[in-house]
């Protein structure tokens, strides 16, 4: 007798089962960096950065990524209520749509195809005014993740 759990899922239901996987994930860094942002001083966000990445300036005073993470800790100060409002927004709506879809909820699918196309739009014009190849990589992924939950949702009643 064949148990439903020895029948091999489809390669796209993994892929959908991944892409979720790092929604939340990306939903629950989002969320915990918006309330730092909101929680904590500009000095003690850039003293955590700095803690993180010192070893590495040491080594390699023109390292690519640490200066790249120190710059974004000083610049994100002007912009730093706005940001971690905007930050804690997207983890909720991230995490809250993800746990709906994982629970089979049919209204999460356009839902969150909707709200990731959203993100999508604001990410794209953000490339447009100010080019970013994180920015790229991440609206590339959110493609992704937003044509597998459309796949998964119009294949639902098939497995």
């Amino acid at each position: 007798m064949t148990s439903a759990r020895s029948i091999p899922l489809p390669v796209w239901h993994r892929l959908f089962r991944l892409g979720m996987l790092a929604k939340a994930v990306d939903g629950v860094l989002e969320l915990g960096g918006g309330l730092a942002l909101l929680l904590l001083s500009p000095r003690a966000i850039n003293a955590i950065v700095l803690f993180f990445i010192r070893g590495e300036l040491r080594e390699d005073p023109k390292d690519l990524l640490a200066n790249l993470f120190l710059r974004a800790s000083r610049d994100v100060f002007p912009v730093q209520v706005f940001a971690g409002i905007v930050l804690v927004a997207h983890g909720v709506m991230k995490v809250l749509l993800v746990a709906a879809v994982a629970r089979g909820h049919r209204w999460a699918y356009p839902t969150a195809i909707v709200v990731f196309g959203g993100f999508i739009a604001y990410q794209s014009y953000q490339i447009a005014v100010r080019p970013s190849a994180f920015l790229w990589a991440i609206t590339v992924i959110d493609l992704a993740v937003g044509a597998l939950i459309a796949h998964e949702y119009l294949a639902r009643g098939s497995y």
